[in-house]
């Protein structure tokens, strides 16, 4: 998904120079695309050496323009693979783990700011991953017992914590104190774990909760696209878009009303935060597109599809048609601080295609929106009012609320699945 972007739109605002290189590279981009002309009599035959020399024509124009565009302040690896110093910068925050899986090992590599990173073999394969993850969906679907314990949950938890986190949380220390925020980069299997939950789950037991605080990225260039600062507004644009009985639905989400209202109630008052409430039959896919491209702080209260079969068709449904990802990805929002996906599912991506992260939270983050919270499984309403409420209560706990955002949930801080 990444590469469906380029930054090629930032070039129009530097110079008359600047948007006449960028009209010139959409030009030849697009007569690369075109195919072969054919013969007037309409036959497919096709002149190749005239061809070939068009085609060659053509890619050393389309080169040459490239070349000039990077002598552009600021786009120097335009198209170009990042430096690995730039990735390290992505990790000036706090480290980033990536993990990696394959059919003959797994690992995870700690990237620090300055320092070389680590790597560190996981006592864990492929296949254990994939049982895991099964192990993990089943127990989502088992109730609680009746004293509260979700007892096939916490040996999920447990297994994650020994086989993949606590092996982690082990060589961390010399690159970030107790209480900082890591970032974790998953690949493969690990896309589907809470990673963030994993502990001992016992008395006096360890948890990775305890000693870190997790964000995750999809990427390092994702997460190095979120670090850039744009000009804030002296007011915040925040949209609250909800949809109760959405096209098709058979039932009513009696929570979206009250709980958009107890958001506004928990937000700073104008002219700090201006709040703009869509509900009901107001919150169609046009104007909630239109929600997206004019707010830059958002809050989803709705049903979220995952469609695995074509997995841009996920969507958040409206009351006339579906909000799908791919309408999302299709939109520049990288001027956008932060989502709240009060939706189910919507940091899940399909097990069939594990390396591929395509879900609803990935899209808006690959859009440009830096903050994401989504959700990993199906959650209750009781669970998402406790959730919302706390979550904007420390949000807002200071009077210089978006600074204070900015650390404790820093810009950057993409999907934060969530359990519950």
């Amino acid at each position: 998904m990444t590469r469906l972007r380029t930054p090629l739109d930032t070039l129009q605002t530097r110079s008359d120079h600047a948007a006449a290189l960028m009209k010139r590279f959409r030009d030849l981009s697009s007569l690369l695309d075109r195919p072969p002309a054919s013969h007037a009599d309409a036959t497919q035959s096709v002149d190749v050496e005239a061809e070939d020399t068009r085609y060659r024509r053509l890619v050393e124009d389309w080169n040459r323009v490239a070349e000039e565009i990077r002598k552009i302040e600021t786009f120097s690896r335009f198209l170009l693979p990042p430096l690995f110093s730039d990735l390290q910068e992505a990790a000036r925050d706090g480290p980033i783990i990536m993990l990696i899986a394959s059919k003959s090992t797994c690992d995870a590599i700690i990237i620090p700011h300055k320092q070389s990173p680590t790597s560190i073999r996981l006592p864990t394969d492929c296949e254990k991953l994939a049982t895991l993850v099964l192990e993990l969906r089943e127990a989502i679907g088992k109730d609680a017992s009746p004293k509260g314990n979700q007892t096939a949950l916490i040996k999920v938890l447990r297994k994650l914590w020994n086989d993949v986190v606590f092996p982690v949380v082990e060589n961390l220390g010399g690159f970030a104190r107790r209480g900082s925020r890591i970032w974790w980069c998953p690949t493969s299997f690990f896309n589907f774990l809470p990673l963030h939950a994993a502990g001992e789950y016992r008395a006096n037991g360890k948890s990775l909760a305890q000693q870190y605080i997790s964000s995750y990225t999809p990427s390092l260039t994702a997460l190095m696209r979120a670090r850039r600062s744009h000009d804030k507004s002296p007011s915040v644009p925040f949209a609250a878009i909800g949809q109760n009985l959405p096209a098709g639905a058979s039932f009513t989400l009696d929570c979206v009303e009250p709980e958009l209202d107890l958001v506004l109630t928990l937000l700073p008052p104008p002219p700090t935060v201006s709040f703009t409430k869509i509900t009901s039959v107001d919150a169609t896919k046009s104007r909630a597109l239109r929600a997206l491209r004019d707010n830059t702080w958002l809050h989803f209260s709705c049903h979220g599809t995952q469609n695995f079969d074509d997995p841009f068709k996920s969507a958040f449904l409206m009351r006339d048609q579906p909000l799908s990802l791919l309408d999302i990805t299709q939109m520049d929002l990288s001027r956008h601080e932060f989502a709240f996906l009060s939706a189910c599912e919507t940091a899940v991506g399909d097990l069939e295609t594990p390396d591929e992260v395509i879900h609803l939270a990935a899209g808006l983050q690959f859009a440009g929106v830096k903050s994401v919270v989504g959700t990993l499984w199906k959650v209750t309403d009781a669970t998402v009012q406790r959730l919302v409420e706390e979550f904007y209560k420390n949000f807002c706990k200071c009077q210089g609320w978006q600074n204070e955002f900015q650390a404790s949930c820093p810009s950057a801080a993409p999907s934060s699945a969530v359990v519950g």
